[in-house]
């Protein structure tokens, strides 16, 4: 618990970064969770996914904005990724952080920000994932999107909510009633005990609860984790309730567990990857650490070897 502290901590200190890629394990490591730092590398990336008969999320990586033309910026990268998307012929949506696109310089400018990129994707028949953040802009985040799902319709914008905050119960509730195309994670942000489970039982036990509430919902959901144990419970509850193969689909990360990827894919069900990429990945790489202390061995056993 104290490691995984530490590297959220480090993950923000973005001034680290260039400090850390000094060590070729470092690099070598950050290779394998984020698909490189423009788009054609993350097209790349996609098309070898799609080659597993996966499909993806395009995600690019830019944390802490702080200024309004930054978020302009954003925009632009977004529409061109979904131009990318259709000139390419890749199977893939696309991911946004709200953070990115100025919620926490005006939540105005966030939304008209937003809404020009769900506005985007709509005309090109794609569909935006809204992602959830940390628990100080939960329900900002909630609340633009429920703007923009008024706007819009059920397979043009969706949104993320994390099984370790104790909030998502009555979340998960209040958003079906839209209804929204949810994302189940168990999340990766430090949060305090008042917000989130502190014990990986109850988030586990959140986990499958809401995950069932979703699937028996009728709604195309996103059942997005690495854990064995969910995504057994996960087929176990489909095929008890009768529930279609292609009624939902599995997600995980670039880079983790790629063997379950392909092998679910394999098996029937519906896969999808969320690939990050951009200069800006070191904050998303740390968290990915902290997830799997396990690396962090990699890369020190690597830097003493010389």
């Amino acid at each position: 618990m104290v490691a995984r502290s530490a590297l959220l901590y480090l993950s923000k200190r973005e001034g680290l970064k260039d400090f850390a890629t000094k060590f070729s394990p470092f690099k070598k490591l950050t290779t394998r969770f984020v698909a490189g730092e423009d788009i054609d590398e993350a097209v790349g990336a996609i098309r070898a996914i799609n080659a597993t008969g996966a499909t993806a999320s395009f995600d690019h990586l830019n944390e802490g904005v702080s200024r309004a033309d930054e978020t302009e910026e954003e925009v632009r990268e977004y529409r061109q990724i979904l131009a990318r998307i259709d000139e390419t012929g890749i199977n893939s949506n696309v991911s946004i952080k709200l953070t990115q696109f100025g919620l926490e310089i005006d939540p105005e400018l966030c939304y008209r920000n937003a809404r020009a990129v769900v506005e985007e994707a709509a005309r090109r028949g794609n569909f935006v994932r809204v992602d959830m953040e940390q628990s100080s802009v939960t329900q900002a985040t909630i609340d633009i999107f429920k703007r923009l799902r008024a706007e819009f319709d059920l397979n043009t914008v969706g949104i993320v909510l994390q099984s370790y905050l104790r909030r998502t119960a009555a979340d998960v509730e209040d958003l079906l009633k839209i209804p929204a195309r949810i994302r189940l994670c168990k999340g990766a942000y430090n949060e305090p005990p008042e917000a989130a489970f502190p014990d990986k039982r109850d988030v586990d036990a959140n986990y499958v609860a809401q995950m069932k509430v979703l699937l028996s919902s009728g709604v195309y959901h996103g059942i997005a984790t690495h854990d064995e144990r969910m995504i057994a419970a996960t087929i176990e509850h489909a095929a008890r309730a009768g529930i279609a193969r292609e009624a939902f689909e599995f997600q995980m990360l670039y880079g983790v567990r790629r063997d379950l990827q392909v092998q679910l894919a394999r098996d029937g069900y519906r896969m999808r990857v969320y690939v990050p990429y951009g200069k800006h990945w070191y904050p998303y790489f740390m968290r990915r650490l902290a997830e799997r202390p396990a690396n962090v061995w990699f890369i020190m056993k690597n830097i003493f070897k010389g």
